[in-house]
């Protein structure tokens, strides 16, 4: 599309974003949802002052947050969305007329990986292996928009595991524990149905490392691991072996940004366009 007076702006703000697979995967959606809209990446240090920049040009109709600015960026907002809201952080942004609003896309993106590999959430019982803020984006999200049966938490802080089942627990209408990597790993595995992995264990240039033995996966989990680079990590890898099904964590990062090219433009995002540019800046295809 030709950038002109009437095209669309938006872009990822972090510190840094040159890793960012964004640009990628949105500009292959707007091209194939034939938009005028272009989308780029900027590091930024002085949030409020990009907010305000944004809030003055009409034309700059949406952001993603990444790290360090997901919770910063809120005391920014006029509105923010109720889940947003519980949850502490915001990745997203839409700018209506000047008035900013702000979204967590990365709970209900990760809702809908799971719905498009046919895995149902519905009276499982949910482990996460981890304490960072994907974990807990993701964990409100089945809180609240799932019938799981139970959530546990378990990671290698206890105070960082802690603090989410403190904030979590009082809001959801299902058990929310925490539990000991350490120590309590084997029984929480084996009193869990569904297995979503949080850290950065595993990812580039560690992808020999998983945090869950082999044997303790049986064909009855559902695998699923937040790292995307690799593709396929340990983890993913000792699952398939196990006859678990699995899911990537490239869906979890492509429905999530399916989600935010939604709320910005009002359309059904072009998933496998952006599956394609994703897997394309990867070199995975």
């Amino acid at each position: 599309m030709p950038i002109d007076t009437h095209t669309r702006l938006c872009a990822v703000i972090g510190n840094p974003v040159e890793h960012s697979l964004s640009p990628a995967i949105h500009n292959a959606a707007f091209r194939a949802a034939g938009l005028n809209y272009v989308y780029t990446a900027f590091r930024v240090e002085d949030v409020g002052a990009c907010l305000a920049g944004m809030r003055a040009m009409r034309g700059f109709r949406g952001l993603s947050i990444t790290i360090p600015h997901k919770m910063t960026v809120m005391a920014h907002l006029d509105k923010i969305d109720l889940l947003a809201e519980r949850v502490g952080s915001v990745n997203t942004i839409v700018n209506e007329d000047g008035e900013l609003t702000g979204y967590t896309t990365d709970g209900p993106g990760t809702l809908r990986a799971f719905e498009e590999a046919g895995v149902s959430l519905d009276g499982r019982r949910v482990l996460f292996i981890g304490s960072g803020g994907a974990v807990r984006a993701v964990a409100f999200a089945v809180a609240e928009l799932t019938r799981a049966q139970s959530i546990t938490l378990i990671g290698r802080t206890p105070a960082r595991v802690a603090a989410i089942v403190d904030d979590l627990a009082p809001r959801a209408a299902i058990p929310v524990e925490a539990a000991d990597l350490t120590g309590q790993l084997e029984a929480a595995v084996a009193d869990s149905d569904i297995l979503i992995q949080g850290t950065p264990i595993g990812m580039h240039p560690n992808p020999g490392e998983t945090p869950v033995p082999a044997e303790l996966l049986e064909s009855r989990h559902v695998c699923f691991d937040m790292v995307y680079r690799p593709g396929k990590t340990r983890f993913i890898q000792d699952a398939e072996a196990r006859g678990c099904t699995t899911i990537l964590g490239i869906e979890m990062l492509l429905n999530q940004a399916a989600l935010q090219f939604e709320h910005w433009t009002g359309l059904t995002a072009p998933l496998e366009a952006m599956r394609a540019a994703a897997l394309e800046a990867l070199g995975e295809t």
